[in-house]
């Protein structure tokens, strides 16, 4: 009988049991976590006024490597869009832009942390900007990988195997293993249906 039980979990890593289930599936499930649940991240910058010394092309990269906050109930993949809003100038002294600068306008879709940098900026300098983040999955770019690590172990029991994910920050760990089990489950009745029709 196939079951999963919770070894340990925090807010950064989840460790299950993966029992009585094949290894293709569970290495399925493995990389479903890794790289196939959406999560948000900045896709798009639009760059009003920029005087520092990194080109646009700089900011908008480091933009989207910061790992954003997300709910994954009420938001529509194909069709989801949150505004941030960056503006910050340097006055007499060097000043480090981080990302409690960041004004998100959603509740939820904000920086895990506030102590991101994003630019230095000398006095005189400024950073104004516009940031579109939208949801996405690790497999079209890295930025949208939910976990940062997601790894299958054998142990000594046969039929065995012991699933650890650590979480972006994005989602929790217990939301990644949830949802990829959903998206697993998906995968495979589409994957049905396409047999179903070839027959």
């Amino acid at each position: 009988m196939p079951s999963i039980q919770i070894l340990t979990s925090d807010d950064k890593k989840i460790s299950i049991k993966l029992k009585g289930i094949s290894l293709h599936y569970a290495n399925a499930l493995r990389r479903i976590c890794l790289n196939g649940v959406p999560i948000f991240a900045i896709d798009t910058v639009d760059v009003i006024e920029n005087s520092s010394v990194i080109p646009d092309e700089g900011i908008a990269h480091t933009l989207g490597m910061i790992p954003l906050k997300t709910e994954l109930n009420g938001f529509d993949e194909s069709n989801s869009r949150v505004i941030l809003v960056l503006d910050s100038e340097a006055a007499e002294n060097t000043k480090i832009v981080t990302s409690a600068e960041l004004e998100s306008k959603d509740q939820v879709v904000k920086p895990i942390s506030k102590q991101i940098p994003i630019v230095h900026l000398a006095p005189g300098q400024r950073i104004k900007l516009e940031a579109y983040a939208r949801l996405g999955r690790g497999t079209e770019h890295a930025k949208w990988n939910s976990a940062n690590i997601s790894v299958l172990t054998n142990t000594d029991k046969e039929d065995e195997r012991i699933l650890t994910v650590e979480t972006t920050g994005s989602l929790e760990p217990r939301q990644i293993i949830l949802a990829g089990i959903e998206e697993l489950s998906k995968r495979l009745e589409e994957f049905k249906e396409i047999l179903v029709n070839l027959k």
